[in-house]
């Protein structure tokens, strides 16, 4: 087994977006204490709303921190300009020590569960900022009077560059944290934005307006349907972790039956996911991937006589595609997407013709029968033997991508169970 990895020191953009964090929080906490809490009833309203938005925070879809209902509360005190018809006066610096605060105050239960909240902080410190810097100092010289309709599309535009900037900020902080590819990374979150995201502006945007009209009452109004709206969200995520587990149940039956060694199929899926990233595959080719590589030996269940230690990449390359079929046939009467039997039955096909989801699961696959029985040289050999099949039998764009996973993720041996 290689010795553990050391951490290193923290990436230079984690370190940027943190310190300016911290720097536009220390400003706004030291403006606001010195100057005075302008419009106490309103910030309090607004804190107490980010602080149940936080506390109701939660892990959505593809792991991200989801709490649509503090970000829309933040956003909208950041763009607020009245309130019952009568003008405030809190500028950029109280906007994120409310802000700050209330957040803080929010994420006490998630740090006590021990789970991190600095990324999160951090992010919604330096985007509810640039709401405020767009949009405080102009409406307080009067910049905004008399735009009628135009002022409500401002408010919509401002919003949009701040989800924009928050996408960036998201994928930068996953890049520096993981090293997967930026590009990739940010079209996810821009994908993930036109979902809650434009939920979230329109419900900021529209309690600001209400707010200026009919004062605090509105708060509780708008804030309903995004609570609905993220109660739905995690109940399509409760749906999306068990039809997962499912997969995985279904994945075992192998391990179960004595055909492949216990935790391979989620081995395999676990380290095929990493290259998928590597390689710039979207949330829901990664799923696929995922799918498919837990399942990938399901074929297996055919055989009269196992394949000893169900170390299917030495076989001949007609019982390959032999298991491969009818483990394509089995994942298609399973109500799995068919991408998913598709990527199955074609992990035996000729390389060149392959989908880019079946070269990795058939790469992964090959690495990990290949290292788990060869002792402590076992992972180099088995990648020099997959760079010695280039040629043919894996694709080298992936067997380069698995060699970085491994070397970043000090993942050179494969861990049995």
């Amino acid at each position: 087994m290689s010795a553990p990895c050391t951490p290193g020191k923290p990436p230079h953009l984690l370190t940027l977006v943190h310190t300016s964090a911290a720097l536009l929080a220390g400003a706004s906490l030291l403006g606001t204490l010195g100057d005075g809490l302008e419009e106490r009833g309103i910030a309090l309203a607004f804190g107490v709303l980010v602080t149940v938005g936080e506390l109701t925070r939660w892990t959505g879809a593809e792991g991200r921190e989801a709490a649509p209902l503090g970000a829309a509360g933040a956003l909208s005190y950041a763009l607020l300009g009245e309130a019952g018809g009568h003008p405030t006066h809190h500028g950029v610096l109280q906007v994120g020590a409310v802000v700050l605060a209330a957040s803080l105050l929010g994420s006490v239960p998630h740090i006590a569960r021990g789970r991190p909240v600095l990324d999160h902080l951090a992010r919604r410190v330096l985007t509810v900022g640039f709401a405020a810097v767009c949009f405080q100092p102009l409406y307080n010289q009067g910049t905004f009077q008399g735009w009628g309709p135009g002022y409500a599309l401002l408010l919509l535009a401002i919003l949009v560059l701040t989800a924009l900037c928050d996408a960036v900020l998201a994928a930068a902080l996953a890049h520096s944290r993981t090293r997967w590819p930026f590009g990739p990374l940010l079209r996810d979150e821009l994908r993930a934005t036109l979902g809650i995201g434009s939920a979230v502006c329109a419900t900021g945007a529209v309690m600001a307006l209400a707010v200026a009209v009919v004062g605090l009452w509105a708060l509780p109004v708008f804030s309903l349907p995004l609570l609905l709206t993220q109660m739905s969200l995690r109940r399509y995520a409760a749906v999306r972790t068990t039809y997962r587990q499912t997969i995985a149940s279904l994945a075992r039956a192998t391990e179960i039956a004595g055909y492949t060694p216990a935790g391979h199929a989620r081995r395999v899926a676990a380290l095929s996911r990493e290259v998928g990233r590597d390689l710039g595959l979207s949330e829901a080719e990664l799923t696929v991937l995922e799918y498919a590589a837990l399942m990938h030996d399901i074929g297996q269940l055919s055989l009269v006589d196992p394949v000893p230690a169900g170390a299917t990449a030495g076989l001949p390359v007609e019982e390959q595609r032999r298991i491969a079929l009818l483990g394509g046939a089995v994942v298609r009467q399973t109500g799995v997407p068919a991408q998913v039997a598709t990527v199955v039955e074609r992990l035996a096909d000729p390389c060149p013709e392959q989908p880019v989801a079946a070269r990795i699961v058939r790469a992964v696959n090959a690495y990990e029968e290949k290292a788990r029985d060869a002792g402590p040289d076992g992972p180099l050999k088995a990648l020099e033997e997959l760079r010695l099949g280039t040629a043919g039998d894996y694709a080298p764009e992936v067997v380069g991508s698995l060699a970085r996973v491994l070397a970043r993720d000090c993942l050179t041996w494969p861990v049995a169970g």
